[in-house]
């Protein structure tokens, strides 16, 4: 697949992604965050399994591939789920629109976790990173250099979600993507099922947010992050993390049109400064000469 194709799996995802805020958003009014997640990754397994069949078949009795498969999935999952239910949980707490925003700062972390594997950062990399310390101070700081719960977890997803990059960019250059997803799905599921029998969801509290749960679960999960590890397989991690990042335009768009939500000016900044620094660290870096 060309560099191009696969930027554009990366657009639609960001397209999905940005719509699911509203799904969370929506969706934690009735269910919990665990209930939300396990249901919903497991969701995702399901559809993935039609379309995994053919890449099971073709790697039978590949042990070495099926441990790379396993160990890959378990470890995306691990990160996947643990960045889903802290991004519900700040959803629900401080809304679809900046929820988006401040978790896109995954796109400023993911450089500076590269540190960790020999990669250098540029300057515009530091540079990003300040206006973004200053878009979030706008977002969320309020009087009395206090921060609200709901910001605080949805900064705490955002570490996750880099270290989420991060882990499909080591582990899915030898694996399928839809097995990959596959048992990204499964595990995070699994996980998230355990957190969801101490939530005690209400049958009819599921039945309420269906729509949600099945949107977030067949078109975030099932297609959206399948379409991501596939792009990011094709797609440098810096341009891919580009791409990805327009989910916040969409969660914002999304939470002004479909949830009547409205920020003020500080925080309107606030998002316009940390889409800068997404934009500006994703810039191409000049080669010498």
């Amino acid at each position: 697949m060309k560099e191009q194709k696969a930027i554009l799996l990366l657009l639609l995802t960001s397209l999905i992604w940005g719509l699911s805020f509203v799904a969370q958003s929506v969706s934690s009014e009735s269910v919990g965050p665990f209930t939300f997640n396990g249901i919903r990754m497991l969701i995702g397994a399901l559809v993935l399994i039609p379309f995994a069949l053919p890449y099971i078949r073709k790697h039978k009795g590949d042990r070495e591939y099926w441990e790379n498969a396993v160990r890959g999935g378990i470890l995306c999952g691990l990160c996947l789920g643990a960045a889903s239910v802290t991004q519900q949980i700040g959803v629900g707490e401080s809304g679809a629109g900046k929820g988006g925003f401040i978790t896109s700062l995954y796109i400023v972390i993911v450089p500076f976790m590269s540190l960790a594997v020999g990669q250098k950062i540029r300057r515009t990399t530091w540079l990003s990173a300040l206006i973004a310390m200053i878009g979030m101070y706008l977002i969320s700081i309020k009087e009395g250099f206090t921060v609200s719960s709901g910001d605080l977890w949805l900064i705490a997803c955002a570490v996750l979600f880099a270290l989420h990059i991060m882990m499909i960019d080591r582990t899915g250059k030898d694996t399928d993507g839809i097995i990959l997803s596959l048992f990204q799905f499964l595990t995070a599921g699994i996980l998230c099922s355990a957190g969801m029998i101490a939530e005690k969801p209400e049958p009819s509290a599921i039945l309420s947010a269906w729509l949600p749960i099945l949107y977030a679960g067949a078109f975030s999960c099932g297609i959206a992050y399948t379409l991501q590890v596939i792009g990011q397989r094709y797609v440098r991690p810096s341009r891919a993390v580009f791409a990805l990042s327009l989910e916040s335009v969409w969660a914002a768009i999304g939470g002004m049109l479909l949830l009547s939500e409205k920020l003020s000016l500080r925080e309107a900044i606030g998002c316009a400064l940390v889409f800068a620094a997404v934009l500006i660290a994703e810039m191409p870096q000049k080669s010498s000469t």
